[in-house]
C-alpha cells in the first residue's frame, strides 16, 4: 500500500492541504475513528478533515435530493401569487367595464375607489391581515358621494368637499347600498380563506425543506459517516463504496428524525390535495371575484331605487346642497367618463391560467413526493452512496460482506442500530413536525364539512360549530397570522345552569338546526366583555358554555384544535388570556 492515490483524492475533493498526508503508511495509533490493525495513510488532522468532508457530502446530497421538490413548491408559490394578481386585475377590469356600460357618468370618478378596493382584496387573498369588511365599507363610503351626485340628485352642482365628506361619513348609518358591503366582504372572505390557508401551507412546505436540508447531525452520526465514507481511504481503498446494509444502518440512524416527518408530510400532501378539490362553489375564488361586478352594479341600482328616501335622509343630516346652473348640467352629466379614461389593467388570461388548473397541475406533481421523507435514507444509499452487497464493498472495517442486522426507519427502530446510536429526536425537527401538525389541523375543517364559525354580537363573540354539505370558509378571525399558535391549557370554563344537555332545545338555545337547509349549526361558547366600571376599565365576564349546549367533548377530535384556536381569537378581542385544556374541549 502507498499513499499516492489517497493524496490525489484528498486534493481532488479539496478536503484539506496535501502536506498533512504522510509519504508512506504509518501505524495510526492516534486515530479515534479510523483506527486499524493495519498501517494507515491517515493522520489525526486528516481524520478531522475527513469528518468535516463527510458531513458536507451528506448535507449536499440532502439539498440535491430535495432541490426538485423545493423548486416545485417555490415556483408554485410565485405562480399562485401571479395568478391571483391577474385574477384580481381581471375582476377590477370587469367592474370598471360594467360601471362604464351601465352608469357611464359614474365610471370615471369611481375608478380610484374601485382600484383601492381591489388592491386590498389582492393583499387579503395573499395573506395580509387587513379587515376585508372595513375595506368593503370604505369602498362603498367613497362610492356614495359619487352615486348621490350623479344618480340620486343628478341636477345638483358638483358637491363641495365638506358636503361629500358628510355623505361619506353618513354612509354606514344610511345604508344606501343595503347589505351589499357585508355581502361583498363575506363572499370574498369565504372564498379567500381556503386559498389563504393553501398559500400558507406552501410557504410552510418550503420552510420544512429548508430546515431538513440543514439538519444538525449528531456526534454519533458524524463518526458513523466518517467511518462509512472516508475510513477506507486511510487504508488506500479510495474507490470502495459501503455495503448496502451498512449504508442503510448509518443513514437510517443519521436521518432517523427526518423519518419521523414522513407521516405528517404524507398527511400534508393529502390535505392539500383534498383542499384543492373542495375549492369550488362558494369557495371558488375565481368564480366569486369575477362576480363582484354584478354585486357592485346591483348595489348602485339599489341606491337609485331608494333615491327619494335617500335625498330626504341626506338633507336631514347634511343640509341642502346648492343648485347648479342649468347650462352646466350637460357637462357634469356627460363629461369625463369616456372609455379611454378607465384604467383597465392587465391582459385577459387564457383558460390554462385559472387557479383551478394551476392547483391541479401542482398537486399532480406534489403527489409524487408524498413519501419523500420516509424513503430519504434509502434513496441516498441506493442512488449515491452504496454498492450492492458482496465481497467488494466496505463493511466499516474491511472490504467484505456486511452481516449485521439492518434496522428500520424512525427513532424507535434505532435502538438496535449497530452503527449509529440515536438517543432522542432532533428538537429542531420536532418543531417542524409540530408546524406540519398545526397546518394540517388548520386545513382539516375544510375537508369534512365541519366548520368552527365566530360571530360578533355587540360586546360578545359567539363560537359556533357548523356542519355543511359543501364546506365553506371560516371567518378571518380563525386564520390570523402566518403561523398557528401553540396553545396552552384552559383553567376553567364556567358553565351556565344548563351545563348538561337538555332535550328541550331550540335554535335560540344554540342547538343543532333541524330542517332541510344547506347547513346546521350549534352554539358552543360565548365570551363577553362587561360594562365600563367607575374608573373606565372594561370588566371582563368569564367564558361560559351556553345553556343547553351539547358538551364540548362530543366534538370530533380533529375539530378540537380549531375550537381552541378560535377561543384564543375570541379572548384576544377583549385582551383576555385564554388557557385551553383537553378536559375543557
Amino acid at each position: 500500500m502507498n499513499c499516492d492515490e489517497v493524496r490525489k483524492v484528498f486534493q481532488l475533493k479539496e478536503i484539506g492541504p496535501v502536506k498533512s498526508i504522510p509519504e508512506t503508511p504509518r501505524t495510526g495509533s492516534d486515530l479515534q475513528v479510523c483506527s486499524s490493525k493495519n498501517q494507515t495513510c491517515c493522520t489525526k488532522k486528516m481524520e478531522e478533515r475527513y469528518q468535516v468532508a463527510a458531513r458536507r457530502d451528506i448535507q449536499n446530497l440532502l439539498q440535491i435530493s430535495s432541490s426538485s421538490l423545493k423548486f416545485l413548491i417555490s415556483r408554485n408559490v410565485a405562480t399562485f401569487q401571479e395568478t391571483v394578481d391577474s385574477l384580481v386585475r381581471q375582476a377590477e377590469n370587469h367592474t370598471h367595464a360594467v360601471l362604464l356600460h351601465t352608469y357611464r357618468d359614474l365610471a370615471g370618478p369611481a375608478a380610484a375607489p374601485v382600484g383601492e378596493f381591489f388592491t386590498d382584496v389582492d393583499l387579503f387573498v395573499l395573506g395580509s391581515e387587513l379587515s376585508l369588511e372595513e375595506a368593503s365599507q370604505r369602498f362603498f363610503d367613497a362610492l356614495f358621494p359619487l352615486v348621490y351626485e350623479r344618480l340620486v340628485e343628478p341636477d345638483l352642482s358638483r358637491l363641495s368637499a365638506p358636503y361629500a365628506e358628510c355623505l361619506r361619513a353618513t354612509c354606514r348609518d344610511l345604508a344606501p347600498f343595503g347589505g351589499a358591503p357585508g355581502r361583498l366582504a363575506g363572499h370574498i372572505s369565504r372564498a379567500s380563506l381556503p386559498s389563504r390557508v393553501f398559500l400558507q401551507a406552501l410557504h410552510l412546505g418550503v420552510e420544512v425543506i429548508n430546515t431538513t436540508d440543514h439538519i444538525q447531525l449528531s456526534r454519533e452520526c458524524r463518526r458513523g459517516l466518517l467511518r462509512m465514507s472516508y475510513c477506507p481511504h486511510c487504508q488506500g481503498l479510495t474507490a470502495s463504496k459501503p455495503c448496502m446494509g451498512y449504508c442503510l444502518n448509518v443513514m437510517r440512524g443519521c436521518l432517523a428524525s427526518l423519518a419521523e416527518v414522513d407521516a405528517h408530510w404524507r398527511e400534508f400532501v393529502r390535505s392539500l390535495e383534498t383542499l384543492s378539490t373542495r375549492m369550488h362553489g362558494a369557495q371558488d375564488l375565481e368564480q366569486v371575484l369575477l362576480g363582484v361586478h354584478g354585486l357592485v352594479r346591483d348595489a348602485v341600482a339599489h341606491a337609485q331605487r331608494i333615491a327619494p328616501q335617500l335625498s330626504t335622509q341626506v338633507r336631514r343630516v347634511c343640509g341642502h346642497p346648492s343648485r347648479q346652473q342649468p347650462e352646466q348640467v350637460s357637462s357634469v352629466q356627460h363629461g369625463g367618463a369616456g372609455r379611454d379614461s378607465i384604467p383597465l389593467k392587465g391582459a385577459v388570461r387564457s383558460t390554462e391560467d385559472t387557479l383551478s388548473n394551476r392547483r391541479k397541475e401542482f398537486i399532480n406533481s406534489l403527489r409524487l413526493y408524498r413519501a419523500f421523507y420516509g424513503g430519504l435514507a434509502d434513496q441516498l444509499c441506493v442512488s449515491d452512496l452504496a454498492s450492492g452487497d458482496g465481497l467488494d464493498c466496505w463493511n466499516g472495517a474491511d472490504v467484505a460482506s456486511y452481516t449485521l442486522r439492518v434496522v428500520g426507519n424512525g427513532i424507535k427502530a434505532q435502538a438496535e442500530n449497530p452503527e449509529v446510536k440515536v438517543k432522542e429526536a432532533d428538537p429542531v425537527i420536532s418543531q417542524v413536525i409540530d408546524k406540519l401538525k398545526h397546518i394540517n389541523q388548520a386545513i382539516s375543517p375544510y375537508l369534512d364539512g365541519l366548520e368552527v364559525l365566530m360571530e360578533e354580537k355587540e360586546d360578545c363573540r359567539e363560537l359556533w360549530l357548523q356542519v355543511q354539505k359543501n364546506p365553506i370558509g371560516r371567518p378571518d378571525e380563525l386564520l390570523q397570522g402566518k403561523s398557528i399558535p401553540k396553545l396552552g391549557t384552559l383553567d376553567q370554563i364556567e358553565t351556565g345552569s344548563g351545563d348538561g344537555y337538555s332535550g328541550d332545545c331550540d335554535d335560540e338555545d344554540g342547538c343543532w338546526g333541524s330542517g332541510n337547509g344547506a347547513s346546521e349549526r350549534r352554539r358552543i361558547v360565548t365570551i363577553c366583555a362587561g360594562a365600563e366600571n367607575a374608573i373606565g376599565k372594561s370588566v371582563l365576564k368569564p367564558a361560559y358554555v351556553c345553556q343547553r349546549s351539547r358538551p364540548l367533548h362530543l366534538l370530533l377530535n380533529r375539530q378540537k384544535s380549531a375550537v381552541r384556536f378560535a377561543l384564543h381569537g375570541m379572548c384576544g378581542k377583549f385582551n383576555m388570556e385564554c388557557k385551553v385544556s383537553e378536559n375543557s374541549i
